[in-house]
């Protein structure tokens, strides 16, 4: 455990407070089949619900605790029934708004027994079963004991799974702005996902777009203010920032750190197996922040980068300037802003140096010209929802194509430092697959380390 006294203290009150529990170390399998010896405890809660009812309830405390939250499950006897509600699934897992916000040193193991005893107080999560409903009861105990030692890839029988649910194809978009709409609009007009779920982390009842998203129904577009809603995404899209007081560019960023604390560890707790993708500003630093928070591997995290400006880079070359045939290996990379630089991927064979250096000189000032157009285009919010949903069709249907998006940099164009640039990648299902080798130009490298220097100074100021 990486902060063992905090959690043998948080342990301790626990035990004080609710004596009837009992505490233990034993195996949790997560869900994409990895396995850990976990800190765990077991016992009932006290609910008044026109009777006094004992609830049983089992805890798993992650190696993070206290900076993530604990797994929670109802633990059902033979004669008890799980009463599927908001805060409680088929399974048992037990969701609470105190899960979702959980931030140490404000959020306890003692004040998440309290909030589940008051919500449970509100909806009753068991009841008693029959004699005959017991009986079959008995035979699903041995499911529900898996159940509750973690998660498994046994299918279940309800209306919700069947053969395609392998194949369900499921995205959640989290900020509910412009942009995060803007997301989920250009992934429905794509017909990209079976499903998208848009998180709207908002206080307050439903507004602006989202109210005029529930009001005109988008097929397969769910809106809700809880993570749990989220579970099993296949693509999570961040679109928040942070719209706090904040002074100097620096405050600025660490707000949306600060705001991405909350949010990360949660998105990646309900969806493991996910690929982070992240459009928020600035997309290189936020996404080595998502990367360093959800602990994913870095194939799994990737930011929206230059892949916007390397499609219309692309687009200008050949339909403005009609160079079609530099335009297949032309890509925008670098640090998304004024420092973004146009390279290529490969380069045809001349003859003689001379003619070599002439082609080059050429491709330059096409180059060149095709960069001064594209200063000119800005980057709305639709347009960037347009781009959010080439790459999670590319990513969810496996297409093996290439795009510009910010990837750890760190090995490529002798950068050493753990920073995050937009770099040709092949994307599929797992994220990326492979980075593509650019030319060699050493104005390129230059640009890059410099970008890279500043990223990591930026990177070093902040409290993560």
């Amino acid at each position: 455990y990486k902060f063992r006294d905090l959690t043998i203290e948080e342990l301790k009150n626990v035990s004080k407070t609710y004596p009837n529990f009992t505490f233990s170390m034993n195996t949790y399998t997560f869900k994409d089949g990895s396995q850990k010896d976990l800190l765990n405890f077991s016992g009932t809660v006290p609910v008044k619900y026109g009777n006094s009812y004992n609830i049983p309830i089992r805890l798993w405390i992650l190696d993070s605790h206290p900076f993530a939250p604990p797994i929670c499950f109802l633990k059902p006897t033979a004669n008890m029934g799980i009463s599927v509600g908001k805060h409680v699934d088929a399974r048992g897992r037990i969701y609470l708004p105190y899960l979702q916000n959980w931030s140490h040193p404000k959020s306890t193991l003692t004040g998440l027994i309290k909030e589940m005893i008051a919500k449970f107080e509100e909806e009753l999560p068991l009841y008693s079963l029959s004699s005959s409903d017991a009986a079959r009861q008995s035979e699903l105990l041995s499911y529900i004991a898996k159940i509750t030692e973690g998660e498994t890839d046994l299918k279940s029988s309800s209306k919700t799974g069947g053969k395609n649910e392998g194949r369900f194809n499921k995205i959640t978009v989290v900020g509910a702005g412009d942009l995060g709409i803007a997301c989920v609009l250009a992934v429905a007009a794509k017909d990209v996902a079976d499903k998208v779920v848009l998180l709207d982390l908002s206080e307050g009842a439903a507004k602006g777009g989202t109210m005029d998203l529930e009001i005109f129904a988008v097929p397969d577009v769910e809106i809700s203010k809880d993570f749990s809603a989220s579970a099993d995404s296949k693509v999570v899209v961040l679109t928040v920032n942070s719209l706090g007081n904040a002074q100097t560019y620096l405050d600025v960023i660490q707000s949306n750190v600060d705001l991405f604390r909350g949010i990360i560890p949660a998105v990646s707790h309900y969806s493991q197996n996910a690929v982070l993708l992240v459009a928020s500003h600035p997309v290189e630093i936020m996404t080595f922040v998502s990367w360093k928070l959800s602990s994913f591997p870095k194939s799994r995290v990737i930011g929206v980068g230059a892949n916007l400006d390397s499609e219309r880079f692309q687009y200008i070359l050949t339909n403005l300037l009609k160079a079609e045939v530099l335009a297949k290996d032309a890509w925008v990379i670098g640090e998304q802003g004024e420092d973004k630089v146009p390279s290529w991927t490969s380069c045809n064979v001349v003859a003689n140096q001379t003619e070599a250096m002439a082609a080059r000189n050429s491709r330059e000032k096409v180059a060149n010209r095709a960069m001064e157009v594209l200063k000119g285009k800005g980057q709305r919010s639709w347009s960037v929802g347009l781009s959010v949903a080439d790459l999670t069709d590319s990513i969810l249907k496996d297409k093996r194509k290439v795009h510009s998006v910010s990837t750890l940099a760190k090995g490529c164009c002798n950068i050493n430092s753990e920073v995050f640039l937009s770099l040709p990648c092949i994307l599929g299902t797992s994220g990326v697959i492979e980075m593509v080798r650019l030319e060699e130009d050493p104005r390129v490298q230059e640009k890059l380390q410099s970008s890279a220097g500043s990223i990591h100074d930026l990177q070093q100021q902040l409290k993560l």
